[in-house]
């Protein structure tokens, strides 16, 4: 069993402002994926470090504001009916990965239609880079003691004191280990090789919805929603599936070429 390390969730503090550490990991993984982004765009014939600047800023906005959203219409819509400024509390977490993606996807066809791309041709240069910053977010739902694991006997079952005495799967810092640095790593390996477009993209939806779905088994539902299916079933794993099946979808649509062919991203004279 080992105790949580009782991490104060507020990093600096400055007379009525104060910086939490959840901000700042948001900061980090968009920092992380601006200077990926410039690593692969200089190793482009058809990127520049501008339009990387702008489609980091196009997806920060759509991952925050989807993130946001989602959260409150897939998990406590009656909560913030009844408090609808605490919509605006976002230091205190409450952020969707799914509502993420959807927000995201709108800032990509945004993007794709100021830069002249595809969709896909603009999502296979985002996608190796959005692990970093999913690492980067479990990290700071660990600090905040949020979206804690089932209770376990294993031997790194941790204390959270927040969620009671009884040692639980950080479930947190295994979504960090899986959806963030072991995803980002076969991304990041697998687009440094020229492939049909949308197939990277379409690597990054079933394996963050394996992964997610996967890692769902060790964490504890939401109290407000439970189980929603089957009486095992979490609304992440609901959420996970469908992306699944669109991955698998777009793989198979790929490898047929339907959305053409392109060295991008990540290798320069392609």
């Amino acid at each position: 069993m080992i105790n949580y390390p009782e991490i104060d969730p507020v990093l600096l503090s400055i007379g009525p402002l104060k910086l939490h550490w959840y901000g700042m990991m948001y900061l980090l993984g968009f920092s992380a994926a601006w200077m990926l982004g410039n690593w692969r765009a200089a190793h482009s014939d058809s990127w520049n470090r501008n339009q990387v600047g702008d489609l980091i800023l196009f997806g920060a906005l759509g991952a925050v504001l989807g993130g946001r959203a989602g959260y409150i219409l897939f998990y406590k819509l009656e909560d913030y009916l009844a408090q609808p400024l605490d919509i605006f509390r976002v230091w205190e977490g409450g952020m969707s990965f799914h509502g993420g993606m959807l927000g995201v996807f709108v800032a990509i066809w945004l993007f794709g239609r100021k830069t002249k791309r595809s969709f896909f041709q603009v999502s296979d240069f985002v996608a190796p880079l959005v692990p970093i910053g999913l690492f980067f977010g479990r990290v700071g739902n660990f600090i905040n003691q949020e979206l804690w694991g089932r209770v376990t006997e294993l031997s790194w079952g941790m204390v959270f004191p927040l969620a009671g005495s009884d040692p639980r799967h950080p479930s947190q810092l295994y979504e960090a280990l899986l959806e963030g640095l072991i995803l980002f790593a076969i991304l990041w390996i697998y687009s440094a090789t020229p492939r049909p477009v949308a197939r990277v993209s379409g690597l990054f939806m079933i394996l963050y919805g394996v992964f997610r779905f996967l890692v769902e088994f060790t964490r504890e539902p939401d109290d407000y929603l439970g189980f929603v299916a089957m009486d095992w079933m979490s609304m992440g794993q609901m959420l996970s599936l469908p992306m699944i099946a669109a991955g698998v979808i777009i793989m198979y649509l790929a490898g047929g070429q339907r959305f053409g062919y392109q060295g991008e991203p990540g290798n320069k004279g392609n």
